[in-house]
């Protein structure tokens, strides 16, 4: 979008552009916002047409299995078969619509988590730092950016500080473009015009602000691609994985399935039309058609569980890989720790001072010996109080809930301490003016403002780590004694006392700068500043996080804490969190030292990582998975994003955490605390347990159901089941008693196993066994209730129908075996089940006395009225079922020597050797 009968943005100045929109360095007033925001419309491209429900139906259509089906009915209607061509087509509708139901739910669940990432931006309202959606930016604002955010509409720069962009999404460049305000050329191109930042790109480094001038489909992202979201695949490698198992197995059925139809026509000289039904039967009967439509809605229930825990996943094979996680990295501000910082601490040269208040607000004494003080008194209190409240970009907010920051919690907490020296609030120094700044980079670990007093004198404040801080000054201030040469010793002993407490050391510093001086550069820093003091910040641990670290313990899991605090600040958070090893720290330039090998050495018994940069993360990530290891690596900076890639499994902040940082991560944390890592770790082995007990549901009941069939068939026997029996067997129990399963809760010894092995198969040759013997006993039972019946001399009828409800009894049974696949099935809770399980038993039960006593259906598929005591001994003999396969499971529980334990601390870390595949 261009100004209206004149240049492209990118070729007039700021000031132009800003009477253009009929905007301000203050940014629009709120009512304007709204009222543009109406007239232009969300900052949304547009989104990608999903399938239409035609579409989707017609999808559910096509499948191996519904062809045959389909051809069947066909055949079946040929051959005059019209009941059993009428049920056939039942079943495939059917089907169809449960799969059509469900997938849309499964879009809408993705639809609904997508909507809760919407990326967030600073713009400035009436002059206030407002964080708002991006979606709701309109022309005119004026939008603050800062490194690691993704920049939210196209716009024009109004200030820029050491201001560089990635554009490779619209340049193909993947080097950072350094961005200024000086207007260039009208015909320079998308990768030469600096003085625009583009919708879409991400803030590599510095800071600047811009005039937003173009929203939605109208920047050069909406015009180029037009269209960039699309529906998320609802699929995982174990989702593929399955599918392809099922189609190979429905290809192997209907090999075997056309082998007996030539066999029993040609060798047993059978009806065809009723031979062609039997195997019609049998390939519906072993064939497990809803497996991965089960698997999906699976997968999908579990991605909302995480929701509703605040991870949100954006990559779903992220769910599958939280199940086998053996080692969470996180980062302790904000993650294991409330990130309502508060100053607690201020040290001078002859002076140690405490600080008393709560969280953000801006009132609290000040204190010296105990003894409270009156700030007026201390001329150096009024020195820590400019610095804390000009080299500041944050904001101080009261509202419902209190006083908030807007911005750094740490920036906040020096906000709220000027308010405490001062008395004057979150206004303090508001008569001040800032002439430039350097913002804070992980770089150079400081941040540096150029500041103009009400009498036009002018300051330069630097607040940072204290050892760089300490390195840019030469002298110190002391109470009452003016400015003498600096004792670093000294300092850096002080600094060393008030981590050892568990606080973050901020060190801060002043210089007079001369008149007129309007540009800030490194230059003007570096040995020429006058130190003032120290600030120690507290931000007291998490109490669910303290709880989640011994959660996290107790499965086996490896809690590392990685932090840029102080050495000492780190010791002191891992020993109230409940770390393995909280004294045992290496920090950034210990890592420095090691080699690759060493790395890998050492991080077997560290637990605590300090002064670390974003480069370090990638190196520990590396070192835990040459161990074979699984990892979880939080991270929230624009520099983080390598480390979450190679880890397998990265997570973001979702409050603190830049845009980069989440588009890396496969989960976002909605609310940046340790405690919902945990959760998502519960959820992800729940998802892989409940997809666990579909497939050994599924495969078991089949298997029994195909069995039946063919030993009759080969054996020249009546068969205890007919084909359109079988028919209805898989439409109701299919579609209900699996399904039931995905809706399982965690079971209760979830977080007391050790982490699944990144190498196990879910096809295990336990679960082969478990095949073998349950389609053994479904088989023995059916026919040995068929039998009894013959044996009463039952009409044919009423012996098929005892024999079919049999079967359905077997797999109610068999379900709420599986259920607890790692604990005792015979429990009042087991037995209790959930409300899902209840209503699709039930629903079960329903149609089965339908199927049997209701004349219609007795007409359709050939069944008749069960007497009582008949119905009780099939009830019976699935009991005994049950009690054989529990039986079963408790004796290889006891071979194995009991219930799966945690492995201790260290059995995580005996590694095979084997690196770990990057992603």
């Amino acid at each position: 979008m261009a100004p209206s009968g004149s240049e492209p943005w990118h070729s007039v100045s700021e000031a132009v552009a800003l009477e253009r929109f009929d905007s301000t360095a203050r940014g629009l007033a709120p009512d304007e916002a709204a009222r543009r925001l109406t007239a232009h419309g969300r900052n949304e491209l547009p989104t990608a047409p999903g399938r239409s429900a035609i579409r989707r139906l017609l999808a559910q259509f096509h499948h191996l299995l519904i062809y045959v089906l389909l051809g069947a009915a066909v055949i079946t209607a040929a051959l005059g078969h019209l009941i059993d061509t009428g049920v056939i087509l039942a079943v495939v509708l059917a089907n169809a619509i449960i799969g059509f139901i469900q997938e849309g739910r499964a879009e809408q669940a993705m639809d609904a988590i997508r909507q809760m990432l919407a990326p967030k931006c600073t713009v400035l309202r009436g002059g206030e730092r407002v964080s708002i959606d991006s979606a709701l930016v309109v022309p005119g604002d004026i939008v603050l950016l800062e490194a690691g955010e993704k920049v939210p509409a196209d716009l024009r720069l109004v200030t820029a500080n050491g201001l560089r962009l990635e554009e490779a999404i619209l340049t193909g460049e993947s080097v950072p473009v350094d961005k200024g305000t000086r207007p260039v050329a009208a015909e320079a191109s998308i990768g030469d015009r600096s003085s625009m930042a583009f919708s879409g790109t991400l803030v590599a480094a510095g800071a600047g602000r811009g005039l937003v001038v173009a929203t939605g489909a109208a920047t050069e992202i909406g015009r180029i691609s037009g269209m960039l979201a699309q529906v998320q695949t609802l699929t995982t490698p174990l989702v593929r994985q399955m599918d392809r198992f099922a189609r190979w197995l429905t290809v192997f059925i209907l090999l075997i399935a056309a082998s007996l139809l030539v066999y029993g026509y040609f060798v047993g000289h059978e009806d065809f039309a009723g031979l062609f039904m039997i195997v019609v039967g049998l390939s519906v009967a072993a064939i497990p058609e809803g497996l991965p439509a089960v698997l999906t809605i699976t997968l999908a229930v579990g991605v909302q569980a995480m929701a509703r825990r605040n991870a949100i996943v954006r990559r779903l094979p992220a769910i599958e890989t939280l199940g086998s996680v053996s080692v969470i990295c996180t980062d302790k501000t904000g993650t294991l720790t409330r990130n309502e910082m508060m100053a607690a601490t201020l040290a001078s040269a002859s002076h140690t001072y405490s600080v008393a208040g709560n969280g953000y607000a801006p009132e609290g004494s000040i204190r010296l010996a105990d003894a409270e003080v009156d700030p007026a008194e201390h001329d150096l209190l009024d020195a820590f109080a400019r610095a804390a409240a000009l080299c500041n970009d944050a904001a101080l907010r009261n509202d419902e809930r209190g006083w908030t920051v807007e911005g750094d919690p740490m920036e906040g907490a020096l906000k709220a301490l000027a308010g405490k020296i001062t008395g004057h609030g979150p206004n303090a120094f508001a008569e001040w003016t800032r002439v430039d700044t350097i913002p804070f980079d992980a770089a150079h670990r400081y941040m540096a403002s150029l500041d103009r007093d009400p009498g036009g004198r002018t300051w330069i404040h630097v607040k940072g780590a204290p050892e760089r801080i300490l390195a840019m000054c030469s002298t110190e201030r002391r109470p009452g004694a003016g400015v003498e040469p600096l004792d670093t010793d000294y300092w850096i002993q002080r600094v060393e006392e008030i981590a050892a407490e568990g606080q973050r050391v901020i060190g801060f510093a002043v210089k007079a700068a001369p008149d007129g001086h309007a540009k800030l550069d490194p230059s003007d820093l570096e040995g020429q500043m006058t130190f003032i003091g120290l600030v120690g910040l507290i931000d007291p641990p998490r109490p669910e996080a303290v709880a989640a670290v011994a959660e996290c313990h107790g499965a086996g899991i490896r809690v590392k804490m990685i932090t840029g605090d102080h050495a000492g600040t780190a010791a002191a958070i891992a020993r109230h969190i409940g770390l393995r090893n909280p004294n045992e720290v290496l920090t950034g330039t210990d890592l420095d030292r090691l080699d690759d090998a060493e790395l890998a050495a050492a991080i077997v018994e560290a637990d605590v990582f300090a002064r670390t940069s974003p480069e370090h993360k990638l190196r520990l990530v590396t070192a835990l998975q040459s161990h074979g290891l699984v990892v979880a690596m939080t991270g929230d900076g624009v520099n983080d994003a390598p480390a979450l890639k190679r880890a397998d499994a990265g997570i973001a902040m979702g409050q603190k955490g830049s845009e980069a940082a989440k588009e890396a991560a496969e989960i976002v944390l909605a609310d940046d605390n340790f405690a919902s890592i945990a959760a998502a770790v519960r959820e992800g082995r729940t998802v892989y347990d409940n997809i666990k007990k579909v497939i050994s549901w599924t495969l078991p009941t089949n298997a029994g159901e195909a069995m039946t069939i063919i030993v009759a068939l080969l054996a020249g026997m009546a068969l205890p089941v007919t084909a359109v029996q079988i028919l209805w067997v898989n439409l109701v129990t299919a579609v209900t008693l699996g399904i039931a399963l995905a809706f399982e809760p965690t079971e209760e010894n979830t977080m007391r196993r050790p982490p699944r092995r990144r190498e196990e198969p879910l096809l295990t040759g336990e679960l082969i066994w478990h095949v073998v013997l349950v389609s053994g006993l479904f088989l023995a039972a059916v026919f040995g209730v068929y039998a009894y019946a013959v044996d009463k001399g039952y009409v044919p009828e009423l012996a098929r129908t005892m024999a079919v409800n049999t079967l359905v009894v077997l797999e109610i049974f068999h379900l709420f075996f599986i259920r607890n696949i790692y604990g005792a099935s015979l429990t009042w809770k087991a037995a209790k089940g959930t409300p899902v399980v209840w209503a699709c038993v039930l629903a079960v039960t329903a149609a089965q006395f339908l199927f049997t006593y209701l004349p219609p259906l007795q007409q359709v598929f050939g069944t008749r009225a069960v007497p009582l005591l008949d119905g009780l001994i099939i009830v019976a003999v699935g009991a005994t079922f049950f009690a054989v396969i529990e039986a079963e499971k408790q004796m290889r529980l006891a071979f194995r020597g009991g219930a799966p334990t945690p492995q201790p601390p260290h059995a995580a870390f005996a590694g095979t050797g084997e690196r770990s595949t990057p992603r």
